[in-house]
């Protein structure tokens, strides 16, 4: 892994959403708080991989990029029209304002970084990013939804780290 904070930013992620998504009380989250996480992880995606289309040059890495912005876009469309649908108001949370504070961070680190050490960076923290965000919305958000229609979710984990090993 090209830089250690890549596995922190996971970790704190597993964190935030394992025992941030939930209140001091113990509550799981609510229907409207999923529904804000899932958009923000998703805007979050949209924003890493804008960045990597206005600094990568390796054709793998903008065409990943590329992927994800339409991806993300289209599935963020769908939640925005499904939270309509279903009349659920999404709601900031602890857990959305932390992944985005997070996730600033992150595109800081990032933009000090060029060339192939960029790539390599954006595309590790892609992988940890997908596993992580895999990991809650299949152990924590998923399972605390209440509306089944919010219980749907495919992610891109397998071809961030295709992209991955092809850069080694």
């Amino acid at each position: 892994m090209m830089f250690m904070r890549v596995a922190g930013m996971a970790g704190a992620l597993a964190a935030l959403f394992v025992a941030g998504s939930a209140s001091a009380q113990g509550a799981k989250p609510s229907d409207p708080q999923i529904a804000h996480i899932a958009y923000t992880a998703g805007q979050i995606d949209i924003e890493a991989a804008e960045q990597a289309l206005k600094k990568s040059k390796n054709k793998e890495v903008v065409a990943f990029a590329k992927d994800m912005v339409r991806d993300h876009k289209a599935v963020n469309e769908k939640a925005l029209s499904l939270v309509k649908k279903l009349k659920v108001t999404p709601e900031d949370n602890d857990t959305s304002k932390s992944l985005s504070q997070q996730a600033a961070q992150k595109r800081a680190e990032l933009a000090k970084l060029n060339g192939d050490a960029f790539d390599k960076a954006y595309v590790t923290n892609e992988v940890a990013y997908h596993k992580t965000v895999n990991g809650a919305l299949e152990n924590t958000l998923i399972p605390s939804a209440t509306n089944p229609e919010l219980k749907d979710f495919q992610g891109h984990e397998q071809h961030a780290e295709q992209v991955a090993a092809d850069l080694k």
